[in-house]
């Protein structure tokens, strides 16, 4: 029974989807750990504590009667910044971040819309990374809008848990029925309401005249508001338009309209909203709750972001000898300390084998040369067995010696070895309430090491190969507070196999988001290059400008001095011995002032495990505070476990494995599996010759309800802050971003270099068709032969 119970929780935890690990779990009919996380730069606001308090509560006995008495929600933390004062209320959070929270609330980028939305970018029936609430939207009366707070909570709610879609198209608002009439996209078709095009207006009145419909399309002319009637008999839906007060229900079957052109028909195969919950893993066992009382109000725990502590534990026993693995961890451990963790953190480090030895109790990381303490101390030879549980009680020791909390502290665990031990301190780590990132490298690394990372909420990482596969994965581990522009960004991660005796030139990109405390470092195998650096106004750099490390670790390192010149950066090395060797050059910054967002990359896999020949999806999202940069260049480079690679440049056409188009999320699948065990995933996103733009436009918001009808007159709403469409896009200069995506695993797949099985063509979602003159005009984007890869056969 305990084993059945074990491999259960395993599998559980296990199946968590990729980078972005939620903490809420579905008890007896109860939603538990939500999480609601502030942002750093939102001004210090009471109400806006209260405010969350109330959305809450009230959204909490409307999605009980939405589902049918089935879920409410339980437990909700609110995660309050470091920037906000400190109360004897606030408690210490655990694994809670404001990157990982459920529900974020932050000010919009730019000064476009308080709309809510979800960022959802997955398949039908796939969770969503988050729901944004601006401080706005939660503090000032929005009610005739996007009616009150708690419906719009369970609208977002319903897109981020169970993954349905919208049931409103802003850009195709009316349709031609079967029945030959114009409708408005909604759902359910009982929603009643007129479509008039407004001529003048003054304040909230205006004059109206009828849509007269386009000869063209055979719709109504562009300009056609559908307004509702505010008195309605219709329950659904809360996927279309939750603000009328009728609306309590999901889209049945019975009342799903399947002709309507939007997300909801074209992502779902024309399913129902209630269908897909249904579906999904909640309600497998979740059943209707008995009598009729209401839901108990949800509890709130009020947690405060600490300053940030890492404590890394590394392996040092016999086999970390072999493949230059101690020099690898090293070289990165150094870049971690020195270019990536965030001023004012607090660090120790630990290194283990059979035992385990503190090196460096918690050291504040202040000024320049304050990682010295800890780097002088890291290891330089390898030998002895491997105790993982060792290594974590030792770093949870530092923690505590250093009168820290292990509550919400993080460790950074690295390890080569097999220990079929790990799993005895499962229960000491679940309750140190730390976060445990977890880099496996080669392929004997422990299989149950990712275990720790999915029970903690951490990220996990395989580095084999790749000889850049550390170093990415370090520069990976940035703070979860939200603060963006204190955070180390990864501009270029290259490694170069040069002949003896040869120059390689190469080119970095520095976009003026960036260029505070930027670093530039080269690594070699055998003989330190001749390094030259041009930065785009002509200032060079020379190898004696480069500082070598003390500990004889292959690699030499330049700090640009003050902020890096906006431009195109050039570097030269030659390798002056004989033989060919491997040179590696990384690239970091952080924003160029506290106050500009500076371009970022993120990437993840659809899940963390998968059996084959199930496909996965790569995702790769490209963004500028919260806008998406479109019109770029990104790469997945997924390795295998032997150390094979595949690469895919990643799409945002709204084709195959991509939901929406130009919605800045780059997506693609993997299918060419090759071999069992652990993937590792890095994505480069580039532009050159000034290709990008950002986009002003946002996807999965709640529906602005331009005004109702109310005994036969059109009240109106404020007009919705509009995006011109002028400024619907802004230029984005050049730039280069590299991201690690962390790790999966392969199970079920034949050996490397078996036959692939073939995999369908993928689906077109996007078919349409145009009256020209006598004829019907179709078009569609064309799938691939291989869901999307190659090109698809058609026969006539």
């Amino acid at each position: 029974m305990v084993l059945s119970l074990y491999v259960v929780l395993f599998l559980a935890l296990h199946l968590l989807p990729g980078m972005k690990s939620s903490m809420v779990n579905l008890n007896n009919n109860g939603y538990d750990g939500i999480v609601i996380a502030i942002n750093p730069g939102v001004p210090e606001d009471e109400k806006l504590i209260q405010n969350i308090k109330e959305m809450v509560t009230e959204a909490s006995t409307y999605l009980f009667h939405a589902t049918k008495r089935r879920v409410y929600f339980r437990n909700v933390s609110i995660l309050i910044p470091m920037t906000w004062k400190s109360k004897s209320e606030y408690s210490i959070p655990k694994q809670e971040s404001y990157d990982q929270a459920d529900v974020i609330v932050a000010n919009p980028y730019l000064k476009y819309g308080d709309d809510p939305y979800t960022l959802q970018y997955g398949q039908c029936g796939e969770r969503g990374q988050y729901i944004h609430f601006t401080p706005n939207f939660l503090l000032t009366n929005n009610l005739p809008i996007y009616g009150s707070r708690g419906r719009v909570f369970v609208h977002e709610w319903a897109h981020l848990r169970w993954g349905i879609f919208d049931e409103y198209n802003v850009d195709r608002p009316f349709y031609i029925s079967r029945r030959n009439t114009i409708e408005a996209t909604r759902c359910s078709t009982h929603i009643t309401g007129i479509n008039v095009v407004f001529k003048e207006c003054q304040g909230s009145s205006c004059i109206t005249r009828p849509c007269r419909r386009d000869s063209q399309t055979g719709l109504y002319e562009a300009k056609c508001t559908f307004i509702p009637e505010k008195s309605q008999t219709a329950r659904d839906s809360i996927m279309f338009v939750q603000s009328i007060d009728s609306v309590t229900e999901f889209c049945t079957a019975k009342t799903h309209n399947t002709e309507a052109p939007n997300l909801q028909n074209k992502m779902c195969s024309s399913r129902s909203t209630w269908d897909v919950i249904m579906d999904s893993d909640d309600f497998q066992n979740a059943s209707p709750m008995k009598g009729t009382d209401p839901p108990p109000h949800p509890t709130f725990s009020l947690l405060k972001s600490k300053q940030r502590v890492v404590c890394l534990v590394l392996d040092k026993s016999g086999s970390m000898s072999s493949e230059d693995r101690l020099l690898r961890m090293n070289q990165a451990a150094e870049l971690y300390l020195i270019q990536i963790i965030e001023k004012g953190s607090l660090v120790g480090m630990v290194t283990f084998e059979s035992l385990a030895t503190i090196l460096n109790y918690l050291t504040d990381i202040i000024g320049d040369n304050a990682y010295e303490k800890i780097t002088a101390n890291l290891p330089r030879e390898a030998s002895g067995g491997t105790s993982i549980c060792s290594g974590l009680r030792a770093g949870f020791q530092a923690i505590i010696h250093s009168n820290q909390s292990t509550s919400g502290s993080e460790i950074i665990l690295l390890t080569d070895g097999e220990d079929d031990q790990i799993s005895s301190c499962f229960e000491e780590v679940k309750q140190s309430g730390a976060v445990i990132h977890t880099i496996a490298l080669g392929p004997s690394a422990a299989r149950e090491l990712e275990t720790l990372s999915n029970m903690t909420g951490g990220y996990r990482f395989y580095a084999n190969k790749d000889i850049n596969g550390l170093t990415d994965a370090f520069s990976r581990i940035s703070s979860r507070s939200g603060s963006i522009t204190q955070q180390a960004i990864q501009l270029e991660s290259k490694a170069l196999n040069i002949t003896g005796r040869k120059w390689l030139n190469g080119t970095v990109p520095v976009d003026s988001t960036v260029g505070n405390d930027t670093f530039f470092v080269v690594t070699w195998t055998i003989q330190k290059p001749e390094i030259l650096l041009q930065d785009p106004k002509g200032t060079k750099y020379e190898t004696s400008d480069f500082r070598v490390d003390k500990l004889n670790i292959r690699s030499a390192r330049l700090r640009i001095p003050g902020i890096a010149e906006t431009g195109t950066w050039t570097y030269s090395l030659l390798n002056k011995h004989a033989k060919s060797q491997m040179l590696t050059v990384t690239m970091t910054t952080r924003a160029r002032s506290p106050t500009t967002l500076p371009v970022i990359a993120t990437a993840h896999m659809s899940r963390s495990t998968t059996h084959y020949p199930s496909p996965m999806i790569v995702y790769a999202q490209v963004s500028q505070g919260f806008l998406p940069v479109l019109g770029i260049n990104v790469t997945a480079i997924i390795e295998t476990e032997d150390g094979h690679q595949v690469i895919l440049e990643l799409w945002d056409n709204g084709a195959g494995a991509d939901t929406v188009k130009n919605d800045g999320i780059y997506s693609r699948y993997f299918t060419e599996y090759h071999g069992n065990g652990r993937y590792s995933l890095k994505v480069h996103a580039q532009t050159r010759n000034n290709m990008a733009r950002l986009s002003l436009r946002q996807q999965n918001r709640a529906m602005y309800i331009p005004g109702y009808i109310e005994n036969g007159k059109i009240i109106l709403n404020p007009p919705r802050p509009e995006v011109k469409d002028d400024v619907s896009e802004a230029k984005v200069e050049d730039f280069s971003r590299l991201t690690s995506g962390g790790s999966f695993t392969v199970s079920g797949a034949p050996p490397a270099g078996s036959r692939t099985p073939v995999f369908p063509p993928g689906k077109i979602t996007d078919l349409e068709a145009k009256v020209k003159e006598d004829h019907i005009q179709l078009s569609w984007t064309a799938p691939g032969n291989v869901l999307d890869k190659g090109k698809g056969n058609h026969n006539s």
